[in-house]
């Protein structure tokens, strides 16, 4: 298997090339195709390489000084679910601890010279802290909301989400329960109802009940499952902007890279409107 690395430059990528090769030399034979894209100075240029990355499943290392343009490269890395790292930023934060600048003159440069880091530990942190419907009252501070029944993997794919640096909130549906007004009156963030077929969820259910110990009542009966899922379905239609995503026989990875599609087509149009407002 050849892996794609795409490095990104404002100037040769000379200086980026020669510390990729001396860093992959620790991993021997490992069949590595390295795409030099120079002399990138805007958004679209910025654009196509992440493309084309997303398209041959490889991952982007940078050398741009711009700090516009390296925060370019971290949304859209989100969004193109693209691994990107950033080997200007650091040094430079480095070099401003060691010259005893920025920390005097710049209170939180190094923060923001690092925000890749720092996002993802927020990240994960908002996750756990509105995990399973707590602290329901602060979601939308978030940027992703994922709603569904039990079983619909709302954890694993919050944290899988945060992990790449996204803030993800999840909210159980339960059948006959009114769901937080605050769901309703969502702007700006991105919400998903997970969904599945009652058959496969009445089994992921039986398993569970059967660690359990058998004690769950009526959680994993087919009837109820069904009513649940019917119910969800009812609520997601009635939440202005909410996608609905079968989940049903897919891996983790595979629904997080339909609702990163469906977030970057949404900005996408958001963005069409917006030029057509101007």
């Amino acid at each position: 298997m050849k892996h794609q690395v795409y490095v990104i430059s404002d100037g040769t990528g000379k200086t980026a090339e020669g510390a990729l090769q001396s860093a992959m030399a620790q991993f021997g034979k490992v069949n590595v195709k390295i795409n030099i894209r120079s002399h990138i100075h805007t958004d679209a240029e910025i654009k196509s390489v992440l493309e084309e990355a997303k398209v041959n499943k490889g991952f982007v290392v940078h050398t741009i000084v711009s700090k516009r343009l390296r925060d370019r490269i971290l949304i859209l890395g989100r969004l193109y679910d693209v691994e990107t790292i950033d080997l200007m930023g650091p040094l430079l934060a480095q070099l401003s601890r060691q010259l005893d600048y920025s920390p005097v003159e710049t209170p939180g440069m190094f923060r923001k010279l690092n925000r890749s880091y720092f996002q993802r530990i927020e990240a994960m942190e908002f996750a756990f802290r509105h995990d399973d419907g707590q602290r329901v009252e602060e979601i939308d501070k978030g940027e992703v909301i994922l709603l569904g029944v039990s079983r619909t993997f709302k954890t694993p794919l919050s944290i899988y989400l945060a992990f790449k640096g996204w803030r993800v909130a999840n909210v159980p549906i339960i059948l006959n329960i009114d769901p937080p007004e605050i769901l309703y009156d969502l702007k700006g963030l991105h919400v998903f109802g997970l969904s599945t077929y009652p058959k496969n969820l009445s089994e992921l259910r039986s398993v569970r009940a059967h660690h359990l110990g058998g004690s769950t009542g009526n959680y994993s009966d087919i009837d109820y499952v069904t009513d649940e899922l019917q119910y969800a379905k009812k609520i997601f239609r009635g939440i202005k902007g909410c996608s609905i995503i079968d989940v049903t026989n897919k891996p983790i990875e595979e629904i997080a890279s339909d609702i990163l599609s469906r977030i970057k087509d949404s900005e996408s149009e958001l963005a069409d409107i917006e030029k057509t407002d101007d």
